[in-house]
């Protein structure tokens, strides 16, 4: 597990559109054209400005990453504190290496885990299914009286879930047992920043 990061403020020099839609849900960016199963909610734990942040290294990385690749595959980049996991297809080794080295310039980001899969671009069967689950597992939590739902952003592709957010070890052990439970999910991967029961915010 990876411990909580320190986040400052950084001077983007966003449009105001940008500004504006920072703080509000945001669907997932593209490249090559489909959407990956990924829900993300305004109301997680990270400050606003660095909320602020990984929207604008999303928002670059798909920029660079769609003329990186020139459409070969599809990737798509998640920041969560500066880290971004790249999730999608990609039809070489080679092209997954410089998905990986692309993102990497992009300022601001702390980490790269590429999670790419070497294959054809999946197909819409799967693409959906791959919604269908993050939707089946944020009801799951949703649903959890034990659980606030808010603290994590989820995304699945091919039928792995993959769990992002700050929470403490109780939390990340339900969210992960909630998943694995869920219709559909093959696999559960535990990303999250773990904090403390005191540095816990109020619900």
């Amino acid at each position: 597990m990876l411990h909580s990061p320190q986040f400052r403020w950084m001077a983007l020099g966003l449009s105001g559109a940008v500004l504006a839609g920072a703080l509000s849900a945001c669907a997932p960016l593209l490249v090559g054209g489909a959407v990956l199963g990924t829900v993300k909610v305004t109301a997680d734990r990270r400050t606003a400005e660095t909320q602020l942040v990984d929207e604008a290294i999303e928002l670059r990385a798909g920029n660079r990453l769609r003329e990186a690749l020139a459409n070969r595959g599809r990737v798509n980049p998640t920041s969560y504190g500066r880290r971004v996991l790249l999730l999608g297809e990609v039809p070489t080794e080679a092209d997954k290496a410089l998905a990986e080295r692309t993102v990497a310039t992009v300022d601001n980001v702390l980490k790269v885990i590429n999670e790419l899969s070497v294959m054809p671009v999946a197909s819409l069967g799967q693409r959906s299914e791959d919604v269908g689950i993050t939707a089946r597992v944020r009801g799951q939590m949703l649903n959890a009286k034990d659980l606030n739902s808010n603290a994590f952003t989820i995304t699945t592709h091919l039928g792995v879930v993959y769990i992002l957010g700050i929470v403490t070890e109780q939390e990340a052990s339900r969210a992960v047992e909630l998943a694995r439970n869920t219709q559909g999910v093959k696999r559960v991967v535990n990303m999250v920043d773990v904090i403390s029961q005191a540095e816990r915010p109020a619900q």
